[in-house]
């Protein structure tokens, strides 16, 4: 259940990246649905490519949201400026699903995971965090330093491992013309990769496939949930498939993957293991989970002991995790783990 190769890579991306601008369109039209009621129901995904965003989903909920507008607003913060056509397609959720959610049911079926690692302080593994504060690094240097002003929204970052060192780290930045290559890889070396990697035998490669000006929606197509590696763990633990971004707690796509995170966390932060795996399967509208496991680095089960201490229904998750507040904007960006503002994130 555990992946610990020699080698492995992971990446993350800056807000602009085009995936990401659709994550956090439908989040914040999440956050606003909740910030007007709280019982909000809401599953909104969106998908954008070349001068076009198209948001689609269903709602139950007594808010009144211009659809339109929010989109308007993160598209500006994110930084890209091209015009953008706004196509909205949002209905009321199916009296189907609705009707075991009534009933304190799971919103869906599936499989969720949680995990939680002792290396580092946000209990992440060393390479998540690290690859998510070179790409936060990367839209920090161009918000407020003058000197990077030549540096645009889109980026991506990516690193990788052997025997647990960084041996090599991939930027690729979205930039205007007034720069060379060759200025570009001096000043990300020292001021984003070299403060965060002292290792002197570090490969680094920034925008190895030359000229990037043309990014975001113009360059390449974007959708709610396709970044769900960066999200989570990097892939180095399994993953459900369900996306987060969009969707209330009531799906436990996104709920029950919180809760398995709180609880993986806390059972390391109480020793019972160094590295701790949380896996859990709802059938939809049934509230009692369908499948609860628990295990430690050591293959060592702590099912029990998560049984008897935590409870995975969904309403239970919502009430002690407070998720019906507009919270997750934040998360739509540089991963839903390891932020101390978020209630899963307690210990």
């Amino acid at each position: 259940m555990f992946y610990s190769p020699r080698v492995y890579s992971v990446e993350s991306v800056t807000s602009g990246h085009p995936d990401k601008i659709c994550d956090q369109v439908s989040d914040a039209i999440l956050d606003e649905c909740l910030r007007q009621d709280p019982k909000s129901r809401v599953a909104v995904e969106c998908f954008g490519c070349h001068g076009l965003l198209v948001i689609g989903g269903e709602v139950s909920t007594r808010a009144h949201v211009n659809w339109e507008e929010i989109a308007r607003r993160v598209y500006e913060h994110t930084g890209h400026t091209e015009p953008l056509d706004v196509v909205t397609r949002i209905v009321n959720q199916s009296p189907e699903i609705a009707h075991g959610v009534n009933k304190g049911g799971a919103g869906d079926q599936g499989i969720m995971y949680g995990y939680a690692t002792d290396e580092t302080p946000e209990f992440l593994p060393s390479a998540v965090v690290l690859v998510q504060r070179l790409a936060s690094g990367l839209e920090d240097l161009r918000r407020k330093h003058k000197e990077f002003c030549w540096l645009c929204p889109d980026g991506k970052t990516q690193v990788t491992i052997q025997d647990n060192e960084v041996k090599k780290v991939l930027v690729s930045t979205q930039h205007n013309g007034n720069i060379t290559q060759g200025m570009i890889k001096g000043l990300l070396t020292e001021f984003l990769i070299r403060p965060l990697i002292e290792n002197d035998d570090l490969e680094i490669l920034v925008n190895p496939s030359g000229k990037f000006e043309i990014g975001g929606f113009a360059a390449d197509t974007g959708l709610t949930g396709r970044k769900i590696m960066v999200d989570t763990y990097g892939g180095l633990v399994p993953h459900g498939g369900g996306c987060f971004s969009g969707k209330d707690p009531t799906k436990v796509d996104r709920s029950a993957a919180y809760m398995a995170r709180f609880v993986a966390k806390n059972l390391v932060a109480k020793g019972l293991g160094k590295k701790v795996l949380v896996s859990v399967a709802y059938a939809i509208g049934r509230a009692e989970p369908l499948m609860i496991e628990a295990l430690n680095e050591r293959q060592k089960s702590l099912t029990d002991y998560v049984k008897e201490h935590f409870d995975f229904r969904p309403e239970a998750i919502i009430e002690r995790l407070g998720l019906r507040k507009p919270i997750y904007l934040e998360t739509s960006v540089y991963g839903h783990f390891g932020k101390p503002s978020l209630p899963w994130e307690a210990t």
